[in-house]
């Protein structure tokens, strides 16, 4: 009686911290939502900033942040993918091999800033990229290819190891078991790890801080040399930077809506993408 009087509190405490965060998580989204909406409008989505970003559009903004997701992905994904199937498939599963799992693991969890030092170190001065979207695009591949490796291995190692025995039995080579029989199965998962790289890679501030945002600049860019601006570092400098901040206010939750519109859209595509696969695996 009081093992089970136990479980109940403990599924209780459990669901109550549930509830609690989603509430939490659903006030934030609701507030961003209803104070941004009505500053959404044609002009400010598609219009250039005007009095250091104070007034205007953020169409450079937005095509900044899409510019540096995209580079980060196709940099990240198949590097992290291709290190995930390395690591799993191929490597010898020594005491190297775990050591390596620990450097992934604990590279995931290092602060973004530090990824920004590292970026404006070798990427903007070491490499002579410059600030600007190809030395920030490499500096958030790497700050999210971590978590693209962690998760695309666990997909893969969840793979049954009686498909590989199989394939392998019939006379197929080790890369043709890879990519037919364990790669259809895994992709799934390893979109999943891209989810959480898109997330991450679209809301940073700090490297994109030291190594491509520009605080105003009225402009898009002509060349993977150039700076940008991006939204979240315009919705920082619009927060602390700006003497009247409570006249930029509106700004602030229109480009914090817009952030998360992009967001949502880049998880949507990969999650579409996953499931995608997955059908085809039923099939």
């Amino acid at each position: 009686m009081r093992s089970e009087l136990q479980g109940k509190i403990i599924v209780w405490s459990i669901r109550a911290t549930t509830y609690l965060i989603v509430g939490i998580v659903g006030y934030l989204l609701l507030d961003i939502i209803v104070k941004g909406i009505p500053t959404i409008s044609w002009e400010f989505l598609s219009g250039f900033p005007r009095r250091s970003g104070a007034e205007g559009g953020i169409y450079p903004a937005i095509i900044g942040t899409v510019y540096l997701v995209l580079g980060a992905i196709i940099m990240a994904f198949p590097l992290g993918m291709a290190s995930a199937i390395y690591l799993s498939e191929y490597a010898m599963q020594g005491r190297l091999n775990r050591y390596i799992r620990l450097a992934i693991i604990t590279l995931a969890g290092v602060p973004s800033i530090v990824f920004g030092l590292f970026g404006l170190g070798l990427f903007v001065l070491f490499f002579g990229f410059g600030a600007s979207i190809l030395a920030g695009s490499l500096t958030l591949a790497f700050m999210i290819l971590p978590t693209i490796i962690v998760s695309s291995e666990e997909a893969l190692q969840a793979v049954p190891m009686g498909l590989r025995e199989a394939s392998l039995a019939l006379g197929a080579t080790k890369w043709q078991t890879v990519y037919k029989s364990v790669l259809p199965y895994a992709l799934p998962g390893m979109f999943t790890g891209s989810i959480l790289g898109i997330g991450r890679a679209a809301g940073e501030t700090a490297p994109i801080l030291l190594t491509v945002a520009a605080f105003f600049l009225p402009r898009l860019p002509k060349s993977i040399f150039d700076q940008v601006m991006a939204l979240p570092y315009h919705l920082y400098v619009l927060a602390t930077q700006h003497p009247d901040t409570e006249k930029v206010l509106p700004m602030q939750y229109g480009t914090a809506l817009v952030l998360i519109f992009i967001v949502v859209f880049f998880n949507l595509t990969a999650i579409i993408l996953r499931n995608h696969f997955r059908k085809k695996i039923q099939w």
